[in-house]
C-alpha cells in the first residue's frame, strides 16, 4: 500500500465516523426536543373544601400542551361515548343538581400548567351529594387520549381508581 492509499482510507474513517456522530446529535437533539414539550395529563377526582367545589379535574403536569385526539366515557363499566355534550347530558340528565361541566373534543387543548374541572359542583356538601361523590370517584370514568405538538405518541390519561 501505498501513502496516498492509507491517506484515503483514513480519511474515509474519519468522514464516516462524523457522519456517526453527526447522526447520533442530531437523534439526541430530537429526543430531547420531543421531552421538552411533553405533556402529561392527569385526571383528578378533587374535593376542594375552601371553596366547596368537588369534581373530576384534568391537569397538565408536564412541559407543553396537550392535544386531546380521543375521549372515551364508561358509567358503570359501560361505554356510552365521548365527552362531549351529548354524553354529559346523558349522565345528567337523572341527577337532582346539574353539575359544571367542561367538555373535551378532539383538537382541544390543554396548556401547560392548566388544571381545569371537567365535572363539578359548585357547591358540594359531603351530607347533601354524596350521590355526586360516589358518581365522579367510583362509576364514571372518563379517559382521554393525547399528544405534544409533535404529534403521534397516543398518550392517555385515566383518573385513578378509587
Amino acid at each position: 500500500m501505498n501513502s496516498d492509499t492509507v491517506t484515503a482510507i483514513a480519511a474515509t474513517a474519519i468522514a464516516l465516523g462524523s457522519l456517526w456522530t453527526s447522526y447520533a446529535q442530531t437523534r439526541a437533539t430530537r429526543v430531547h426536543n420531543r421531552q421538552s414539550v411533553r405533556p402529561l395529563l392527569q385526571l383528578r377526582h378533587t374535593k376542594k373544601y375552601d371553596d366547596h367545589k368537588a369534581g373530576l379535574r384534568v391537569v397538565n403536569a408536564g412541559l407543553g400542551p396537550a392535544i386531546v385526539t380521543n375521549t372515551v366515557v364508561r358509567l358503570d363499566g359501560v361505554e356510552i361515548g365521548q365527552w362531549n355534550i351529548q354524553t354529559i347530558d346523558r349522565i345528567t340528565a337523572p341527577l337532582p343538581v346539574w353539575p359544571k361541566t367542561y367538555t373535551l373534543r378532539p383538537g382541544a387543548v390543554v396548556l401547560a400548567g392548566q388544571s381545569t374541572f371537567l365535572f363539578y359542583l359548585e357547591h358540594f356538601s359531603e351530607d347533601e351529594h354524596d350521590w355526586f361523590w360516589d358518581l365522579v370517584a367510583r362509576r364514571l370514568v372518563v379517559e382521554v387520549t393525547y399528544e405534544s405538538l409533535y404529534g403521534g405518541e397516543n398518550f392517555k390519561a385515566v383518573p385513578p381508581t378509587s
